[in-house]
């Protein structure tokens, strides 16, 4: 099944395996994922599932959303993902309903997207892991700086993608081929083991990993 969820990171933690070894593992609150839509190949070219995720107010929500909404009797969330299926994975979803971290079992390998955390601006030696110069012996306020980054005088110019100090972090990123250990059925959580992109309270999309 190629359907996924949408769920908050609620941040690392470890656990034991019998044999006594520990496990870092992220906890993923994965609850009330409601179906707003369910796209089929006749009505929309493609098969689909859309869900909502989170609390929205109402003054907050757009009025083509709302009559969207409305017409799924769906409460607006925050977030609102559609993923790709089969049709025949679309036979028993219908609008209104939810979907649930049943969708996974341990030992499965997922795909999970989120937005990294922001670092703000910041030189090549943390940006891009360049190595410094030597603090001491002559040299004088430049054993972090990046050094020439110019050419000669053809071409004169710094190109395009030249790695320099600039804003870190804050883009989305996806961790792949993540094992989840432990499914917790009755408080909808996801434990997987390692660590997920983003800050402690961010949305995740978790999906079937793609490379199998």
């Amino acid at each position: 099944m190629t359907i996924g969820l949408v769920g908050r990171k609620v941040g690392m933690t470890r656990i034991f395996t019998d044999d006594g070894d520990s496990l870092p593992v992220t906890v993923l609150d994965v609850s009330d994922n409601r179906i707003t839509q369910i796209k089929t190949p006749e009505s929309d070219g493609y098969a689909a599932v859309q869900v909502a995720f989170g609390k929205r107010r109402a003054s907050r929500v757009v009025k083509p959303l709302a009559g969207h909404l409305a017409k799924a009797a769906v409460e607006a969330g925050r977030t609102l993902k559609e993923f790709r299926a089969k049709p025949e994975e679309l036979a028993a979803l219908k609008v209104g309903g939810k979907l649930g971290v049943e969708l996974f079992k341990v030992g499965q390998k997922v795909d999970i997207s989120g937005v990294s955390i922001g670092k703000g601006f910041a030189g090549v030696i943390k940006r891009h892991n360049f190595s410094s110069n030597r603090a001491s012996h002559g040299n004088s306020v430049s054993h972090n700086r990046p050094g020439s980054t110019g050419q000669n005088q053809d071409p004169g110019r710094v190109f395009p993608g030249k790695r320099m100090a600039g804003h870190l972090g804050n883009v989305r990123r996806t961790v792949q081929n993540l094992v989840v250990v432990r499914v917790d059925t009755e408080r909808q959580l996801l434990l997987v083991k390692g660590a997920v992109p983003g800050s402690s309270g961010r949305d995740v999309i978790v999906c079937p990993t793609a490379k199998g």
